[in-house]
């Protein structure tokens, strides 16, 4: 394939080529006793769930350009140089050196599938069989998720530090993705590199040892050009907030750029990232979470300028949409679960607020959210399932707005929405 330059500069603008991974058994290979390790509170129907994802994949491979992360990362592996360099560090990351030369010597589509869906631990001493770990390689139980481990910035790529250890071999292959010079042209900002740097140079006020840095896909957004949305919770510190402020920082003549930050509740597992309570409809109109984003909480909105390389100034506002408007992205808000406090909380809890654009005013969301897309429906956008967009009896091309509909009764328990799910690398500019 032709390498693709990388270029999102915000969350709406059309879509040109998006990162999939298709869940398979990785997503089954667990125990009620190793479910809560691998990030979930029950096993999925595997069989449901990929009923489920078909729908998006198949609107979206319609619509526009798909890579699937199985076709990338075989691509990484057929390249022995680069095969090597990857392996090695999950072997060393993951304390499986000694599986290097049997993973070295296998074709590339089997050690993908191993990649993805596990390594089974050799048991043949007696110490590996009362450690009673069935993996030496773990599944990524989480990679359907593809928004987590990266995250297009403009034309870099971040590689987040995931906040789990469970997750982390997905960042070293999306790292490794992203360096492939036959897939992708991008710069790249790989977050596990400041793990133990220093950050406050370029005018931030003091230094910090980023020991406790984590930052990860699903609480960054790109509002546009010059304005970042950052959630500060489960999953992404301030050390990695600061960390984006002092890469910012480096371009001394970016002009006015700004990071708004949002704090998250950090005990509901619900809240784990920002796409949780705020994702972006069209150039006018966003999803809400309204208790968490509009409501009287404790939780504050901090705004950063920042301006030709240095920290400007740093201060509490009174909630993203009112920060948005006075940097001129005004927007009407739609209520995740409508107008009723109870509706509200248990559609974000199935990823309500959890949207993705394909262009402006053109968007998924699950269907089980009926108060949710009720509320988009009288905001103006047609309700459309994803099943007929699939089969040709509706066109996206006849409509203004629209909210494309999926079914979700088990892609959702995995933690997450439409948003989640997609890795966007190509979007047309405003």
């Amino acid at each position: 394939m032709t390498p693709v330059k990388v270029n999102v500069q915000s969350e709406i603008g059309r879509l040109k080529g998006v990162i999939l991974h298709t869940p398979g058994a990785e997503v089954e290979n667990m125990t009620p006793r190793t479910a809560q390790r691998a990030l979930y509170s029950d096993i999925l129907n595997l069989s449901i769930a990929q009923k489920e994802y078909s729908q998006l994949n198949g609107v979206l491979k319609k619509y526009t350009k798909t890579y699937q992360v199985n076709d990338l990362l075989k691509t990484v592996l057929d390249d022995r140089r680069q095969r090597d360099t990857l392996i090695r560090k999950i072997c060393n990351v993951e304390n499986a050196n000694d599986y290097f030369d049997a993973l070295m010597e296998m074709n590339s589509k089997e050690l993908t599938t191993l990649m993805i869906e596990g390594l089974p631990a050799k048991i043949d001493t007696l110490t590996a069989y009362i450690k009673d770990e069935y993996y030496a390689l773990s599944p990524l139980y989480n990679f359907y998720f593809t928004r987590d481990a990266s995250a297009s910035i403009g034309q870099d790529v971040l590689i987040c530090k995931m906040a789990n250890q469970v997750r982390v071999r997905e960042s070293m292959i999306m790292e490794a993705i992203f360096k492939c010079p036959q897939l992708f042209n991008c710069e790249m900002i790989n977050a596990n590199d400041y793990s133990h740097e220093k950050v406050g140079e370029g005018g931030m006020a003091g230094s910090l040892v980023n020991a406790g840095l984590t930052i990860e896909g699903g609480d960054v957004e790109v509002i546009n050009d010059h304005i970042l949305l950052i959630g500060n919770g489960l999953r992404t510190s301030t050390q990695g907030i600061d960390m984006m402020i002092s890469r910012f920082c480096k371009d001394k003549n970016c002009g006015e750029k700004f990071i708004l930050v949002q704090e998250l509740p950090g005990n509901v597992e619900s809240f784990i990232h920002m796409d949780m309570v705020f994702t972006m409809l069209d150039r006018d109109s966003c999803l809400v979470y309204e208790p968490l984003i509009l409501g009287d909480n404790e939780y504050r909105t901090v705004l950063i300028t920042i301006d030709n390389g240095r920290v400007k100034s740093i201060k509490t506002v009174a909630n993203i949409i009112s920060a948005l408007k006075r940097l001129g992205v005004d927007l009407k808000p739609v209520i995740c679960g409508g107008d009723d406090e109870w509706n509200e909380e248990r559609e974000q809890w199935h990823s309500g607020a959890n949207s993705f654009a394909l262009e402006p005013g053109k968007i998924f969301s699950y269907a089980r959210n009926v108060h949710t897309i009720e509320a988009m429906n009288d905001s103006g956008y047609e309700v459309l399932t994803a099943r007929d967009v699939i089969a040709g009896k509706k066109d996206l091309n006849d409509y203004k707005r629209c909210v494309i509909t999926i079914e979700g009764s088990e892609l959702p328990r995995g933690g997450g929405g439409a948003r989640c799910m997609t890795m966007p690398v190509l979007r047309e500019n405003l």
